[in-house]
């Protein structure tokens, strides 16, 4: 089998050295024909080269590399994408399967491991780093038991339970946007939709129903 053709995506030009240096000692496994520190790089240099998969963060500057991952899956379907990242919560993981990535990897994976996971994506598996899959399996069977997310006797959805938790935290908008991976402009539209399920107008209430009604994770 020929190497996999791959392109790396990362908003640290040190980390994109540090990932393309490791890979040279996997010459018969992977060969990196581009790398990218911005979406728009990105888009550019996949359309140039035509790899076979693409290692990306889900972050990438102020902007989203899952955002990525579903342009990718509508328009170039054969493409793999894997999310190489430090974000380890499984909404993330989840957030990335759905948008269609075929793999989830935490960056302090070791060479080997990376190389054998990522022969496993080529050959059609969906790929998830063995630190998270137990978080994303339980996760997961509570959703498929039909256990209701904090938050549902409000009529809160998931997402606006997450923005709620945050925002116990003490987080800004700007924070909780970074750590959901969205805009500012999203956050503000849960914050709305939560405001009006809790009967509030404010954060400080919003934060004082939360903690009278346990509403947070």
């Amino acid at each position: 089998m020929p190497p996999i053709r791959a392109v790396l995506v990362d908003d640290h030009e040190m980390v994109l050295y540090g990932l393309q240096a490791m890979l040279t000692h996997f010459p018969q496994d992977v060969t990196v024909v581009a790398t990218a520190t911005t979406l728009a790089q990105a888009h550019e240099v996949v359309a140039e080269h035509s790899p076979d998969l693409v290692l990306c963060d889900v972050r990438i500057g102020r902007a989203s590399g899952i955002d990525l991952v579903t342009d990718w899956h509508r328009d170039r379907p054969e493409l793999r994408v894997v999310l190489l990242t430090a974000y380890e919560d499984e909404h993330h993981v989840f957030q990335a399967l759905r948008a269609g990535a075929a793999g989830y990897i935490l960056k302090r994976i070791d060479a080997h491991e990376l190389v054998r996971h990522l022969h496993r994506v080529m050959e059609g598996d969906v790929v998830i780093d063995p630190a998270l899959a137990g978080r994303v399996a339980l996760s997961a069977a509570r959703i498929n038991a039909g256990e209701p997310a904090s938050g549902g006797d409000r009529g809160l959805t998931q997402r606006e339970t997450e923005v709620l938790t945050l925002l116990v935290d003490g987080l800004s908008n700007k924070a909780i946007a970074k750590q959901l991976v969205i805009s500012d402009d999203t956050v503000k539209t849960h914050l709305r939709g939560l405001y009006r399920k809790l009967e509030v107008s404010d954060r400080g209430s919003a934060v004082a129903v939360a903690l009278r009604e346990g509403l947070c994770r």
